[in-house]
């Protein structure tokens, strides 16, 4: 009968041990926040006189297929002699995916070799590193600490439902969310197709 006592004084330590490991969330703001990471890729194309080789331009949409492509993603072209005949074919194959290219490449580890052009997809993904965390019993709590997984059903859900995790960043500029550009191209969308056409207009470049 005495060894219970014992026993459970050598226990007890350790239990209030246990319930003080763990992932502590000490504020209403979770310690589990989207993180940002970024990853280039590459693909080299050959050049032949002011423009793209021939079949390299089928070779790019190819490759841009496979990545899928999408919203988000930034797409950019390296090219050290700066020949605007190969940016105009990158450009072409790059609005068939509704994207524009982006304004300087990002430094890639082997340089540009000379006859050829460096086309760079820049993706953006975002996720909650840790959850869930059932590192910490919110039962057993002398220390004012909500659960150990206190924000990782909210916030993993942000990062996975935002179309651009770049704008966990630095959220969305003024210029990039214009509305008025938005009501425009739904105006010329019902303009053509709602009145029987069957295809959308140029905008006009004379101001008006």
């Amino acid at each position: 009968m005495r060894r219970h006592p014992l026993l459970l004084s050598a226990i007890l330590p350790a239990l209030l041990i246990g319930g003080c490991m763990g992932t502590q969330n000490r504020g209403l703001e979770s310690v589990h926040q989207p993180v940002v990471a970024r990853q280039d890729y590459s693909l080299d194309l050959d050049l032949s006189g002011d423009g793209l080789a021939r079949g390299e331009t089928q070779r790019l949409r190819a490759w841009l297929d496979a990545m899928r492509l999408h919203y988000g993603d930034k797409v950019a072209i390296d090219d050290p002699a700066g020949l605007r005949g190969p940016l105009d074919d990158v450009a072409r194959v790059v609005a068939g995916y509704g994207l524009m290219l982006a304004d300087g490449a990002p430094i890639t580890l082997a340089a540009v070799a000379p006859g050829t052009v460096r086309v760079v997809v820049s993706r953006m993904t975002a996720s909650v590193p840790g959850c869930p965390d059932y590192t910490r019993d919110s039962s057993v709590e002398y220390n004012s600490n909500t659960s150990s997984n206190y924000g990782c059903a909210t916030n993993t859900s942000l990062a996975a439902m935002v179309a651009n995790p770049a704008d966990l960043l630095h959220g969305e500029s003024e210029t990039g969310n214009d509305p008025t550009r938005s009501t425009r191209a739904i105006e010329a969308f019902r303009k053509a197709f709602g009145a029987g056409g069957t295809a959308v207009a140029a905008p006009s470049t004379g101001g008006k």
